[in-house]
């Protein structure tokens, strides 16, 4: 956090759940690139998404990464969407949770939307098979 506060209870929470979702790599790189100018957006998203959000007992990381997956695919949200496929690595998500979800993001949202993120996983899942294979 800012250097005049000590980290939350909620923030320190919040930054173990991201970077066991996201990967100590995005979430060092996401760091090391904040300015002062963002640093509070930064300080913000750790606290209430992943602090308050992610970090609740009911649902799974699993389960939120499903859910995530399909709300950031009805927005739009292109680099999110890949962001959040990465990070299935870590959340147990599979290929078949994926394609369930955008198959709702189809019917509910739009299928415009849908195509538009079944791309994007595509495109994200060879990537990481690639990584895999390496």
């Amino acid at each position: 956090m800012s250097d005049t506060l000590a980290p939350s209870d909620r923030f320190s929470q919040g930054m173990a759940t991201r970077r066991a979702v996201l990967g100590d790599d995005h979430v060092d790189r996401a760091q090391l690139a904040s300015t002062d100018f963002d640093r509070p957006f930064q300080e913000l998203i750790t606290e209430a998404a992943w602090g308050h959000v992610w970090s609740r007992p009911t649902w799974t990381k699993r389960e939120r990464s499903i859910v995530t997956i399909a709300l950031l695919a009805a927005l739009g949200q292109d680099e999110e969407v890949a962001m959040h496929v990465r990070a299935t690595a870590n959340t147990g998500a599979t290929h078949e949770d994926i394609r369930e979800a955008l198959l709702h993001v189809a019917i509910y949202a739009g299928v415009p939307a849908a195509n538009h993120a079944i791309k994007i996983v595509k495109q994200v899942f060879a990537e990481m098979d690639a990584g895999k294979a390496a």
